[in-house]
């Protein structure tokens, strides 16, 4: 029971859905995520905190960054059924194909500036 009211629970925020999807395209660091929604990093370190808790993502640390991803094939049953569900579910959303777009030009990024430029604002 508490597995599946972690996942819900990690569901019930359109960020986290999002940080979900984007992650679709791979590996991405806190930064990366943090520009890609405009939220403040300490905002986006919460919604990861709650994805993590419901095993939804993975997480490793290297250096001073922290990366996150999709879970491995071997990930809980409940886990790979939600993440199948929500991408299905929202492949075609605007929003998301505007995340897309806009995660597409942070890529090109490099990650060590984009989160020295985060830190001086």
């Amino acid at each position: 029971m508490r597995a599946f009211m972690n996942i819900t629970k990690a569901l019930a925020d359109e960020n986290r859905v999002r940080t979900l999807l984007a992650l679709r395209k791979g590996e991405l660091c806190v930064c990366q995520i943090t520009e890609l929604f405009g939220l403040a990093p300490s905002t986006v370190s919460k919604h990861l905190s709650i994805l993590h808790q419901a095993e939804l993502v993975e997480s490793r640390k290297e250096g001073r960054w922290i990366y996150y991803r999709l879970p491995k094939p071997e990930a809980p049953v409940a886990v790979r059924e939600a993440i199948d569900w929500v991408v299905k579910s929202l492949a075609t959303d605007p929003r998301v194909l505007a995340d897309t777009r806009q995660l597409t030009s942070i890529l090109k990024q490099d990650p060590v500036e984009l989160c020295r430029r985060q830190c001086h604002k």
